[in-house]
């Protein structure tokens, strides 16, 4: 995580004199990253810099690691909208001491979010759901498809790293000793199938899932108390590995997810820059847009058009009421 001095450092370079060069927005690459959200908000940053900012940006293909690589070896490109910088910690601390990066802001304001969920409807029924202990209490009520006579409880896809992490709070919760078994669901698409089917039946589910998704934008789930809170440390140094021998109970922190631009974007036009600052989604606002996508079928560039149409009251906190104006006649072009 960045120490509370780097994060104030950056945030207040955005505000000093060294950034009040004139504003000549001029070309800008954003880079694109291969997942929904990260799509959705690079084209709404699309919009809003061309026509709002007078700026001539484009998108790149991009991912984590090389998009980051690249934004410190190269200069380019100038934003990435979506960047999840547990992957690459080392790399960004570097890049902004090196002041080659700026930290704008936080994408994604509550962080990318991970738990072990239960459908909504079970809860109302039974608050007690919502704890782990009520969980415990009546693991019977969740059986195996497969097999009735065991409880199920839905893993992470494998090969992905909360594999290990919710294996490992599996163990710590000691959810096998209370009837449960771990399923693997065999792909990302196997998990989500599992928990559409068992909603539109009104079934009971238990199991891993993450936020900002498509699916938590669909279905009302609560995220189950393990009475824990978060504990850093046993997190990083034994849930997430694969030889933790002995794991203790913590909660899932939240991942934290920041818009990052190289250090020249953010000098070469600070009210561009104060934009993708302000701009950020709540993971509320954030599954809702997903859900649309995938009713919709719809890309990166449709679901921004879409944003930026139906959802004034999200947009409009991000710009000043010149910049609003401009892009409410842009829309009306649409």
């Amino acid at each position: 995580m960045y120490t509370k001095s780097i994060i104030a450092g950056i945030l207040t370079l955005a505000a000093t004199s060294s950034f009040a060069a004139a504003d000549k927005c001029g070309k800008v690459q954003i880079a694109e990253m291969n997942w929904n959200s990260a799509s959705l908000m690079a084209n709404v940053d699309k919009f809003i810099l061309n026509n709002g900012f007078d700026c001539n940006a484009d998108l790149i293909p991009g991912d984590t690691m090389p998009t980051s690589t690249s934004m410190i070896e190269k200069g380019q490109p100038d934003i990435a909208p979506e960047m999840w910088t547990n992957a690459v910690q080392e790399l960004i601390d570097r890049g902004v001491k090196e002041k080659r990066l700026s930290i704008a802001g936080a994408s994604l304001s509550d962080g990318g979010e991970e738990g072990f969920w239960v459908p909504k409807y079970m809860v109302d029924k039974d608050p007690s759901l919502a704890t782990i202990q009520g969980i415990i209490k009546h693991a019977k009520e969740f059986p195996n498809p497969e097999d009735s006579s065991v409880s199920a409880f839905y893993g992470c896809p494998p090969g992905w790293g909360c594999q290990i992490s919710s294996g490992n709070l599996f163990k710590a919760l000691k959810l096998k000793d209370a009837g449960f078994e771990l399923i693997n669901p065999g792909s990302s698409a196997g998990l989500s199938g599992s928990l559409s089917r068992a909603y539109e039946r009104k079934e009971p589910w238990f199991g891993y899932y993450w936020a900002p998704t498509a699916i938590l934008g669909k279905y009302k789930m609560v995220k189950v108390d393990f009475g824990s809170g978060v504990h850093p440390k046993e997190y990083i140094n034994c849930i997430t590995k694969d030889d933790c021998l002995d794991p203790k109970v913590t909660m899932f922190p939240p991942s934290p997810v920041y818009s990052v631009t190289t250090t020249e974007f953010a000098k070469k036009d600070p009210k561009a820059y104060a934009y993708i600052a302000k701009r950020s989604f709540t993971n509320a606002q954030m599954n809702k847009l997903l859900a649309w996508m995938e009713d919709n079928q719809a890309d990166g560039q449709y679901a921004a058009e879409n944003f930026m149409l139906n959802h004034k009251d999200i947009w409009s906190k991000w710009v000043n009421k010149d910049v609003q104006a401009k892009l409410e006649k842009a829309l009306d072009k649409l």
